[in-house]
């Protein structure tokens, strides 16, 4: 039986230039904003502290950039 990654969380390890799925999933849940984010839109994450982040101005706030 297959199973559908529908409304479920991912879990992600976080590298420089992308991330590797290591549970299957549909989205990530935004670190500060609790924001669900579509794998296919996903573009902001800390490899130093693997969290991803729903937008630019999240990151850098949490980042402290």
């Amino acid at each position: 039986m297959l199973m559908s990654n529908t409304q479920r969380a991912a879990r992600l390890h976080y590298m420089a230039n992308g991330f590797r799925v290591l549970s299957p999933g549909d989205h990530v849940i935004c670190a500060v904003s609790g924001e669900a984010i579509p794998l296919d839109r996903l573009r902001y994450w800390s490899v130093a502290e693997q969290k991803p982040f729903a937008s630019a101005e999240i990151a850098v706030r949490a980042l402290g950039a």
